[in-house]
């Protein structure tokens, strides 16, 4: 293991009923590191996150965070699910989702501390949000809620942050302004981010793999649609770009 080694994956296989969803993944994921994963839904992306997080254990191979197994390594890992479910009309301040972060290091029934709140406003601001840390998070739109759960995956101060699918729901001049937003979180942390869009997470991301049960992995942010569909098995979306529809890979 090297000193920038945040994640590795070795010969992880995952099986559900008998069936494969995970087969044979290889990975490293390392200090600054920014990686884009896509694939095709059902292709096993939400179940890599979960065995990063620990939530699901390996059929076989081996796992570590940053030198130890996933459940020794909670605090250093941040998740953003793909699904914040909560009733929209819930009294529920946007500084009190965030506040929920600590969970994981506050006993249960204790109250937060000045400190837990300082930390709390800290992670809003680094995102841009501390103006609305008292508005009801279901009044915000869909970009500023999903910032908002991003704070709440900051506030432990993670080395590792995960997103699985975050822009699922904004539109496409919000989900801009969120990939930007991860840029500047880069610096401080490794981001994985699953996603079945390749035109919108190839711009951003700095490396880019495919994932349909296996994973083909290049250590750049550019692989070509071609190839994917035809050597990897692994569709893109189709992106609907003047008059005739076709696939992005990059600005142009």
């Amino acid at each position: 293991m090297t000193d920038k080694e945040i994640v590795k994956l070795e010969d992880v296989w995952v099986y559900y009923d008998g069936a494969p969803a995970l087969e044979g993944i290889n990975l490293t994921v390392e200090q600054g590191d920014f990686l884009g994963i896509i694939g095709p839904n059902g292709g096993g992306k939400t179940t890599l996150l979960k065995v990063i997080l620990g939530l699901i254990k390996p059929s076989r191979g081996k796992i570590s965070i940053m030198g130890e197994p996933p459940e020794k390594r909670h605090s250093v890992v941040g998740y953003v699910p793909q699904y914040n479910l909560f009733a929209r009309d819930f009294p529920i301040n946007a500084i009190d989702v965030v506040l929920m972060g600590h969970c994981g290091r506050t006993r249960l029934f204790k109250r937060y501390s000045e400190e837990d709140r300082k930390s709390a406003r800290s992670a809003l601001k680094s995102i841009g949000m501390l103006d609305y840390e008292e508005h009801q998070i279901g009044k915000l739109s869909g970009g500023e809620q999903q910032r908002v759960f991003i704070a709440r995956a900051l506030v432990s101060k993670p080395k590792l942050l995960l997103l699985d699918e975050p822009t699922s729901s904004v539109d496409a001049a919000t989900q801009t302004e969120f990939y930007e937003t991860l840029e500047g979180l880069k610096q401080r942390m490794a981001i994985v981010i699953v996603s079945h869009d390749i035109g919108a997470v190839s711009i951003y991301v700095d490396k880019l793999a495919c994932l349909n049960r296996q994973l083909f992995y290049h250590g750049s942010s550019e692989i070509s649609p071609e190839v994917l569909e035809a050597t990897y098995k692994c569709p893109v979306q189709m992106i609907a770009h003047g008059t005739i529809p076709h696939r992005v890979l990059k600005e142009h």
